[in-house]
C-alpha cells in the first residue's frame, strides 16, 4: 500500500485525525500540545498519528495536503489546518460545532 493509500485508509476509518509530533500523552512539539489541548478541552474523540514514527508519512503527508507543517488536523478526511487555524476555530465556537456535527464530542 502507497503513503497515499495508507492516509486515505486512516482518514475513513476516523472521523476526526490528527498528524503530529508525539503522542496526545506525550506531545513532542508546543504546536501539537496546544492543538491537542484544544480538542481535549471539548472532550473531543479523536485519533492521533505520531508522524515522527514514519518519515514516509510525514512526507508524504506534506504532498497530500499541500499543507508543510505539523499537527495537521482532519475532520471527516478534509484538511482543517494547523495549530494556529485550530485555536482561532476553538475560540470562536467553530471547532465544538465541527465536532458536534461528526458526533466527534464525549458526552
Amino acid at each position: 500500500m502507497d503513503v497515499n493509500e495508507r492516509i486515505k485508509k486512516q482518514l475513513s476509518e476516523f472521523p476526526v485525525v490528527l498528524y503530529m509530533k508525539g503522542t496526545p500523552d506525550f506531545p513532542q512539539c508546543g504546536f501539537s500540545a496546544r492543538t491537542v489541548g484544544a480538542l481535549r478541552s471539548l472532550g473531543a474523540k479523536f485519533a492521533y498519528v505520531n508522524i515522527l514514527e514514519d518519515l514516509e508519512l510525514r512526507e508524504g503527508l506534506k504532498q497530500y495536503s499541500r499543507w508543510p507543517t505539523f499537527p495537521q488536523l482532519y475532520v471527516k478526511g478534509e484538511l482543517i489546518g494547523g495549530c494556529d487555524i485550530t485555536l482561532e476555530m476553538y475560540q470562536s465556537g467553530e471547532l465544538q460545532q465541527l465536532l458536534e456535527e461528526q458526533n466527534a464530542i464525549e458526552a
